[in-house]
C-alpha cells in the first residue's frame, strides 16, 4: 500500500509499560523501524515524547485500553506538532499467531502509515471534566437505588409492609416512621399517626402494615442504610453544584435541548458532557447515532443479513437517551408519543423496548440538528402521521380489514 504518513509511531499501551514503534524512511528508498519499551511513570513518558519528537514523528496512534491510555495521551499532547489518534481495538485486530506487544505496536504503526486508522472522539478538557462528574452522578444515583432496595429488604424481613402502602418508602412520612422504629417506637397506632398530607387517608392500612417483628438488628441495619443514603444525597448535591458551574459556557445550547419532549435538565447535561456542543466531529446525524449506538447493526454476507443487533456505542449517552425516550413516550399531544405508539403497533405486544429504542434514535437525530444548526425543536403534532398518510389508501385499507371480518362495506360521503 502507499505510504500516507511519512513518519509515524504506534503505541501498545499497558498498565506498567508502553511498547513504541516508529517507522520512517531508511535513506535507501525503503522503510525502517525502531521499537523501544518505556515504563508508564511520568518521567519515562517524557522520555518517550522526547524520542518521538527527535525522530520527527508527526502522527501517533495508540490503543484505547481502559484508562491506561490517559497518562500517555496527556504527556504526548504537550508536544507541538504531534497529532494523536486514540483507536478502537476492534479496528486493528492483528493476524492470529502473532500476538506479542512488539508485534501489536508494529502492526498499529503500519496501519497508521497507510492511513487506515480513524481516531476516536476525545473531548476537550472542559467537556471531559463535565463528563467525569455526570458519569459519577449516575453511579451515585444507582447506588442510592440499591440502598433503597436494601431498606425494603430489611423491612420485609421485619414484617413491616410499608412498601405495600406507600409508593416511596423514603418519602417524608415513611422516613418519619422508619426513624421512629429505629428509635424504639413499636406501637403501630403511634407510628401510623406520623403520616402526612396524602398519606393520612391510609392510616387504617398503615396500622396493619406497621405490625411486625422489628428488632434491634433491623434498627442497626436501617440506620446504616439511611446514613449511607444521606451521604450519597450530600455527594449528589455537591456534584450538581459543580456541574452547574461547568455548564456555564454551554447554557444556551443546553437550554435549546430542553425544548425536546422528554429531555430534562439532567439528560441535557449528559448530552453536553458526552458529545459537547460542536458537531463538526459528526458529519451527519447518522454518524452521531452510530457513535452512540442507537442505530441498527448491519452484518451482511453472501447477500444474507446475519444480524441487526445494535453496536454498544456510548453507554452513558445511550442510556440517557433511552430514559428520555421513555419520558417522551408518556407525553400527550406530541409527535414523539405518536411515533412510539406507531412503532409499538408495528413491533407487536412484546416490542415495547424496540419502540423505545427507535424513539431514542429519532431523539438523537433531533439533538444533532439542534446543536449543529443552532435551532430549537419544532413540534410536528400528534396527528403528523395521519396528515402524511394518503386518505384514499387509508380508506381502502380499512375497507379490506372490515371485509376480512365478514362485513359488507358501502361508503357514502358525509352530509
Amino acid at each position: 500500500m502507499d505510504v500516507i504518513v511519512d513518519r509515524c509511531a504506534g503505541l501498545d499501551v499497558h498498565k506498567k509499560t508502553v511498547m513504541a514503534t516508529v517507522r520512517c524512511p531508511d535513506g535507501r528508498g525503503g522503510r525502517g523501524q525502531a521499537t523501544r519499551e518505556f515504563a508508564t511513570f511520568t518521567g519515562r513518558l517524557v522520555e518517550l515524547r522526547d524520542w518521538l519528537v527527535a525522530e520527527g514523528v508527526s502522527q501517533v496512534a495508540m490503543e484505547a485500553t481502559g484508562v491506561y491510555w490517559k497518562p500517555v495521551w496527556h504527556v504526548l499532547e504537550e508536544a507541538p506538532g504531534l497529532q494523536l489518534l486514540l483507536v478502537n481495538p476492534a479496528h486493528f485486530k492483528n493476524l492470529p499467531g502473532r500476538k506479542t506487544d512488539v508485534a501489536d505496536s508494529e502492526w498499529l504503526c503500519q496501519l497508521l502509515e497507510c492511513g487506515l486508522l480513524r481516531g476516536s472522539f476525545i473531548p476537550p478538557a472542559d467537556i471531559a471534566r463535565l463528563r467525569d462528574l455526570t458519569r459519577y452522578r449516575t453511579k451515585i444515583v444507582q447506588e442510592r437505588v440499591r440502598e433503597t432496595q436494601r431498606i425494603q429488604k430489611v423491612l420485609e424481613d421485619a414484617g413491616i409492609k410499608l412498601d405495600s402502602v406507600a409508593t416511596d418508602v423514603l418519602g417524608v412520612s415513611c422516613r418519619r416512621m422508619i426513624e421512629a422504629l429505629i428509635s424504639g417506637e413499636r406501637d403501630p397506632e403511634v407510628l401510623a399517626e406520623m403520616a402526612l398530607t396524602r398519606m393520612r387517608p391510609k392510616i387504617g392500612v398503615l396500622r396493619e402494615a406497621l405490625v411486625g417483628r422489628f428488632g434491634d438488628h433491623h434498627a442497626l441495619l436501617l440506620r446504616m442504610h439511611l446514613d449511607h443514603i444521606d451521604q450519597l444525597n450530600g455527594i449528589e448535591a455537591r456534584i450538581d453544584a459543580e456541574v452547574d458551574a461547568l455548564m456555564g459556557p454551554f447554557v444556551e445550547p443546553a437550554t435549546r435541548l430542553l425544548s425536546v419532549p422528554g429531555i430534562g435538565k439532567r439528560v441535557g447535561e449528559v448530552i453536553v458532557a458526552e458529545i459537547g456542543v460542536d458537531m463538526s466531529r459528526f458529519p451527519t446525524a447518522g454518524h452521531l447515532a452510530s457513535w452512540v449506538g442507537l442505530c441498527p447493526g448491519h452484518h451482511e454476507s453472501a447477500g444474507k443479513h446475519r444480524s441487526g443487533k445494535a453496536r454498544k456505542g456510548n453507554p452513558a449517552l445511550r442510556a440517557a437517551m433511552c430514559e428520555a425516550a421513555w419520558a417522551a413516550s408518556h407525553g400527550k399531544d406530541t409527535y414523539l408519543a405518536a411515533q412510539f405508539k406507531r412503532f409499538k403497533r408495528r413491533f407487536g405486544t412484546k416490542g415495547e423496548t424496540k419502540a423505545i429504542f427507535a424513539v431514542a434514535h429519532t431523539m438523537i437525530v433531533i439533538v444533532w440538528h439542534i446543536l449543529a444548526e443552532g435551532t430549537t425543536y419544532e413540534e410536528l403534532g400528534p396527528d403528523y402521521f395521519e396528515r402524511r398518510t394518503d386518505a384514499e389508501a387509508r380508506q381502502r385499507q380499512l375497507v379490506r380489514q372490515l371485509e376480512a371480518l365478514g362485513h359488507k362495506v358501502i361508503l357514502e360521503p358525509a352530509a
